[in-house]
């Protein structure tokens, strides 16, 4: 099978080509949402990872999952009012819900084993972190920057490079909460908790991967989906 993407081609492109393509950068530590401008050999290179090897992994997943690579293909033909309705309702709401039920987990597991694991308190954190800077950037989102975004369609528009500011703006946000991201995947080995960990411990791990996944589709769809179409006007 001939594949739509080779090792010259972008990260963040062939994760928009082939969406489960992200299961294998996340494994591998490749980021494709903030760090996807990049082709994918020279994110390879960063990581030391074998390139070759990553392409025949790719073209595997992409054999059996051919089919799924009409999700993304969506999202980037679909209009920008009901893709910024997507991302409000799949990944905003999601997320408010998400960091609200996690919280109470993240402060008891941090305060009953953090004296024998000390990197859960740097893990505490860094999670409130993560949480209060996510929480006022969607909300800074949803209160003006889309709407602003969208008046965008508007050629006539006089005040075009201030919202473009605004973009701008959350670009640099969403690499920040990537850098937090990078640093709970480094302080938890990998979300790996330790043989000793009870079944809460296990849980907090297994939710902040589960974050980060959420959060990294999220910002893909922002970042390389729906924020480009304003720069190319």
């Amino acid at each position: 099978m001939q594949l739509p993407f080779n090792e010259h081609t972008l990260v963040r492109d062939i994760v928009n080509l082939f969406p489960k393509s992200s299961d294998i950068f996340k494994k591998n530590r490749i980021d494709f949402c903030c760090g996807g401008s990049i082709p994918l050999t020279e994110a390879a290179e960063e990581k030391a990872v074998n390139v070759e090897a990553l392409m025949v992994e790719l073209g595997d997943l992409y054999e059996k999952n051919a089919n799924s690579a009409e999700d993304m293909e969506f999202w980037t033909q679909t209009e920008s009012s009901v893709l910024v309705k997507h991302i409000q309702d799949q990944y905003h709401r999601t997320l408010e819900e998400e960091l609200k039920l996690m919280s109470p987990y993240v402060t008891k597991v941090a305060r009953v084993h953090g004296a024998n694991h000390p990197e859960l308190i740097k893990m505490h954190d860094l999670f409130y972190e993560l949480k209060n800077e996510l929480l006022e950037h969607t909300a800074k989102e949803d209160a003006t920057v889309f709407p602003n975004l969208l008046s965008l369609d508007n050629p006539d528009l006089p005040n075009r490079e201030e919202i473009l500011d605004e973009i701008r703006e959350l670009e640099k946000e969403h690499d920040h909460a990537g850098a937090i991201l990078k640093e709970l995947r480094d302080v938890t080995s990998d979300f790996n908790p330790p043989m000793d960990a009870c079944g809460t411990y296990r849980l907090v791990y297994k939710r902040l991967e589960m974050l980060e996944e959420h959060t990294f589709m999220h910002v893909h769809l922002e970042n390389n989906i729906l924020f480009p179409r304003y720069f190319v006007m």
